[in-house]
């Protein structure tokens, strides 16, 4: 007769005790979570309009926290990319849009008159295929920028020293050079380019030939005491101030009115540089010289990369 009371308040207890042990792990749940959804709202309104905003979750550090911390950073540097994007994206359309309306100026002056003569017509003609040749230019650099940024599809050993010698700049500044063995585990092709631009933008921000002072270009290669290969193109040239040089390896970087009024080159050349070498997982690092000119110094990997991607093809 005791065994069924008994079992009737065990039952009892039981039940109560999954009652409360329920309620309180479901308020504990919801406390524990809470975070969670705080931070999945928070995610869910943030797109490219408003990547200034983050989750910011308050509370003690722990995983919820250190967690919702890198997302944070994700956005951080997310925003900086986009951002970077954005501007190159309106320099780069400005950049296209400058031949395009002077071509078009061109075109429309010569129609405007009705005396013009062969000469005339001629003279527009050849303004407007050198207005199409830079939009050429251009459109070449920025697909190279693109290839370069998307790494490297082949790789093989590529000899810089002869890349280096077969570009050396003739009929400018006076050239010296000092080319020992460098090989290089990479893209032939875009390394040859690397070495145009660097070769090409010191003879052009050289100092003028008309200014009567002794215009040159040192050229070395080698190996690094890291045993990497190595570049360095050094130029006499105007004065830069060494706040500026980290800035020149950014899409259409130019120095100064003067580079803005001449239009020397697309603005892409060193910006085409450090994509290729970040391609290659190497460094480039340019220094200004207090006499006036700029040093950039190149390091590439002269052994295939360990994970790196890309086949060997040679």
């Amino acid at each position: 007769m005791l065994r069924e009371p008994l079992l009737i308040e065990s039952v009892v207890a039981l039940a109560v005790m999954t009652v409360v042990s329920v309620a309180l792990g479901w308020l504990m749940a919801g406390r524990v979570l809470e975070p969670l959804r705080t931070m999945t709202a928070r995610a869910r309104r943030i797109s490219a309009d408003n990547l200034h905003e983050r989750l910011a979750v308050p509370g003690p550090d722990d995983e919820l926290k250190a967690m919702a911390d890198t997302i944070d950073d994700v956005l951080t540097r997310l925003e900086g990319a986009f951002e970077a994007q954005q501007r190159f994206v309106a320099n780069a359309s400005h950049e296209l849009r400058t031949p395009l309306t002077l071509q078009q100026t061109i075109v429309d002056v010569a129609l405007a008159d009705p005396d013009a003569s062969v000469d005339t017509l001629r003279a527009a003609l050849l303004r407007s295929r050198a207005a199409g040749e830079e939009q050429e230019r251009l459109i070449d650099a920025l697909l190279t920028l693109a290839r370069s940024q998307r790494g490297l599809e082949r790789r093989e050993f590529v000899d810089l020293t002869a890349i280096v010698r077969e570009r050396l700049p003739t009929g400018g500044p006076r050239v010296e050079a000092r080319l020992d063995p460098a090989p290089v585990f990479g893209d032939p092709q875009l390394i040859e380019r690397l070495v145009v631009n660097l070769t090409d933008n010191a003879v052009r921000h050289n100092l003028p030939a008309a200014a009567g002072e002794e215009r040159w270009v040192r050229v070395w290669t080698g190996l690094d005491p890291a045993g990497r290969a190595g570049l360095r193109i050094e130029n006499s040239g105007p004065v830069i101030s060494p706040e500026q040089a980290p800035g020149l390896f950014q899409p259409f970087r130019r120095l100064g009115p003067e580079r803005v009024r001449k239009r020397d080159g697309v603005g892409l050349g060193l910006s085409i540089v450090a994509a290729v070498v970040a391609a290659h997982g190497g460094r480039v690092l340019a220094r200004t010289r207090p006499q006036g000119g700029l040093t950039v110094d190149v390091s590439l990997p002269g052994h295939p990369v360990a994970g790196g991607g890309g086949r060997r093809t040679g």
